[in-house]
């Protein structure tokens, strides 16, 4: 498993973030691996996103099927 040092954070958040733990029966580190799990998920407008992205970077064929299917038909 990875470890992630998060540095600077203010001390109104920390707190806000033991409160929320607590509020869940939960250690600090354990509130946390929870809202960072939660928040890596994408959602499905953002995963429709990457496929688009993905899409964008394949090379698109630059002839018609037409022109092929009948440049085939006149060479026979």
């Amino acid at each position: 498993m990875a470890q992630v040092i998060v540095r600077n954070l203010d001390d109104r958040v920390v707190r806000a973030l033991k409160a929320r733990a607590a509020l869940h029966g939960r250690a600090l580190e354990q509130e946390l691996r929870e809202i960072l799990t939660r928040a890596s998920e994408l959602s499905p407008e953002e995963r429709l996103g990457l496929v688009d992205r993905i899409r964008a970077m394949a090379p698109r064929p630059s002839t018609d099927s037409a022109d092929l299917i009948r440049e085939d038909r006149d060479s026979r």
